[in-house]
């Protein structure tokens, strides 16, 4: 492209007031252009935010692996030497014992209520973190350590402690369902009681575990669910988390029947599929913000045209070539997309850094899981709203750079 046709192409986007850069209409042109790409990377990056951080909190009391079993009693009775094939997987990082079950919480008041009730090896030397649960203790620790010690220590979410009145000293009682048996002289199944003392209390963030987890020592945990020496399966974190999937097939291989192997996508898909077409959704849309910008550009080229056709007509009549006149409204359209996409980026990636970073938009965590909106912007991500943006500002030249080029010297000349 020649320095006279950029200069025209220049001279058409100016305006004719000396005090102002753009004209009118070009400024429009790219303000739908820059309204476009901002909504776009605002909205890409609030999408992209949820998903990293729903992941991240969920992963904090998940682990990457479950091995689990088939069967009616659903437990692994046998689960050392499963335990010692799982820690020989090469991209098995850390393995652990746990047990999983429900129970009814209840402070010494009347109040009671459902609770999740989890059992872990107690935090210690050599003891794996195969969440990172324990690194978000508030209050006290996990080593469920007791003044008896008999490690009959509890640790609870930041919720369910705010609602029972408890904190680390207070008594907690757990009743179990498992191994109720019936008494004649009640007429009814009597459950178990278990009393334990508060050592802790977490928060994660993550409504789900600070609102209904407690934590037990896992021996405790066996005799509460009533599982004797049995567990309810083995937890793995691995080396690549983006990985676990094909590593959960590995140790299907390996294991076999009746043993099965859960990674913590296949868990949690339904939550993830159902963000991942949300986030394609709502780029679709606001990339037809985009396009409606591209019609600005149609129609400002074309008034452009029709405003400088006896100029053309001129320029035509000197030498300039068709193609010429086709690469200076080229040049029109790709100053204008470029303009109002940079504009748009900038305002974008700061909107997003400062929605982010100061936690300007609070979410009711009973609802959405988490307490704020996050924002995520990735260069990835911004690197194909510019790159699309560009593209259509381009595409939408066309049409009025084709019918610029074809005018007729004379009878460009002679339009009014």
């Amino acid at each position: 492209m020649s320095r006279l046709e950029l200069s025209i192409a220049w001279r058409y986007l100016r305006s004719r007031g000396s005090a102002r850069l753009f004209s009118f209409i070009s400024v429009i042109a790219i303000g739908g252009v820059l309204v476009g790409v901002s909504a776009l990377i605002v909205i890409n990056g609030v999408m992209t935010g949820m998903q990293n951080d729903l992941r991240e909190k969920i992963l904090v009391g998940s682990p990457d692996l479950r091995v689990l079993t088939f069967g009616d009693d659903l437990k692994l009775t046998d689960w050392q030497p499963t335990l010692a094939r799982v820690r020989r997987n090469k991209s098995v990082v850390a393995a652990a014992p746990f047990v999983l079950t429900q129970g009814l919480a209840t402070a010494g008041h009347d109040y009671s209520e459902g609770v999740f009730v989890e059992g872990i090896p107690p935090a210690g030397p050599g003891v794996p973190d195969v969440t990172s649960i324990r690194q978000h203790a508030s209050t006290g620790d996990f080593r469920f350590a007791t003044d008896d010690g008999q490690h009959r220590g509890a640790v609870l979410g930041k919720r369910l402690a705010e609602r029972l009145n408890v904190f680390p000293g207070s008594k907690l009682t757990l009743v179990s369902p498992a191994g109720a048996k019936f008494n004649a002289a009640v007429g009814g199944y009597v459950p178990r009681v278990y009393q334990y003392q508060v050592t802790g209390v977490f928060e994660t963030g993550m409504y789900e575990y600070d609102n209904s987890y407690v934590y037990i020592d896992l021996d405790q945990a066996k005799e509460f669910a009533g599982l004797g020496d049995a567990v309810t399966g083995i937890e793995a974190r691995t080396s690549n988390r983006w990985q676990a999937g094909e590593v959960a097939r590995q140790l299907s291989d390996t294991l076999g029947y009746p043993y099965r192997v859960l990674d913590w996508q296949e868990v949690n898909s339904q939550l993830f599929q159902a963000l991942k077409l949300e986030k394609l959704a709502m780029r679709v849309i606001l990339l037809l913000i985009v396009l409606v910008a591209a019609f600005n550009i149609v129609s400002t080229l074309t008034m452009v045209v029709k405003d400088k056709t006896r100029e053309i007509g001129i320029l035509k009549a000197m030498g300039l070539p068709a193609r010429s006149v086709r690469r200076i409204f080229l040049a029109q359209g790709l100053v204008i997309g470029a303009v109002g996409t940079a504009v748009g980026v900038a305002i974008g990636v700061t909107t997003g850094i400062a929605i982010d970073r100061g936690q300007l938009i609070p979410l009711d965590p009973t609802v959405y899981f988490i307490d704020h909106l996050p924002v995520t912007i990735q260069l990835s991500d911004v690197m194909w709203i510019v790159c699309a943006s560009v593209v259509i500002a381009a595409l939408a030249t066309l049409y009025p750079a084709i019918q610029a080029a074809r005018l007729f010297p004379v009878e460009a000349i002679r339009h009014e």
